[in-house]
């Protein structure tokens, strides 16, 4: 008893270290490319960065604007579309949670959740952009709206525990939207790109993940920095966002708890 005893000692301790080696691990790949990110785009980050149009191929400096406003306009969209539905299907499933009806939209969002983003483009593709005969803002919003919808769904269900739990219903929310934030295949398929302002939303218009890969994989010196500066615009409001949905969380487990 006595050696089995040490053995699970022996073993729990391992395990415990192996955690604790993963968690380091996992915290310095983060914080190795942040750093990359920062030391590479942080010397591209201007005002001429927000404000301005991208330059002719080959000329230097120029901007992002467009593709800025371009990604407000998709995820605003993408937001009317997605969270609607993924908030009233949380609520169906919470009030008929042991229905043979919500056992198939659970088990839909779940398998609609692990779909490869690219394939969610090329659905997009051809109900929407191909009926229609061209890219738009509507097509990418829906794309990505398509791929909010199991995220708030699931996130909704897993964090809402009374129908008052305002924190919960945000929260999940804002997870969806900085999931969607940083996609580039789907629009690919749908949006398309513009590299010049995009009036309303009928028409192909532009993004930073779409721009960031446009620029990474350019000859140009210039571009390949702007794609950092890009890249790091991303990862920041994604970072935001994900540090403003913890909060928010945790904030409402606080409240529950007193």
């Amino acid at each position: 008893m006595n050696a089995r005893l040490k053995w699970r000692k022996l073993v729990s301790a391992f395990m415990l270290t192996m955690t604790g080696v993963c968690a380091v691990v996992a915290v310095a790949v983060l914080f190795f490319i942040l750093g990359y990110l920062v030391f590479h785009g942080g010397r591209s980050i201007n005002w001429d960065f927000f404000t301005k149009l991208p330059t002719p191929v080959g000329e230097t400096g120029g901007g992002m604007a467009n593709a800025i406003v371009g990604s407000a306009k998709l995820l605003f969209l993408a937001s009317l579309f997605g969270v609607p539905i993924g908030f009233f299907g949380a609520i169906y499933l919470a009030e008929f949670s042991g229905s043979k009806t919500a056992f198939v939209v659970r088990y839909a969002a779940d398998l609609l959740n692990g779909v490869p983003s690219i394939v969610i483009g090329i659905f997009a593709y051809a109900l929407v952009v191909l009926p229609f005969k061209h890219f738009s803002a509507y097509a990418g919003g829906f794309a990505l709206g398509v791929m909010m919808i199991p995220i708030t769904l699931r996130s909704t269900i897993a964090t809402v525990i009374v129908p008052a739990a305002y924190r919960g219903i945000l929260t999940s929310v804002l997870l969806a939207f900085a999931r969607v934030a940083g996609e580039t295949a789907p629009l690919l398929f749908t949006a398309f790109g513009n590299r010049y302002w995009s009036p309303g939303f009928n028409s192909p218009i532009e993004s930073l993940p779409h721009m960031v890969y446009i620029y990474a994989i350019s000859p140009y010196e210039d571009w390949q920095r702007q794609a950092w500066a890009a890249g790091l615009v991303l990862l920041g409001l994604i970072l935001i966002v994900n540090v403003v949905a913890r909060f928010i969380l945790a904030r409402g487990v606080a409240v529950q708890r007193s």
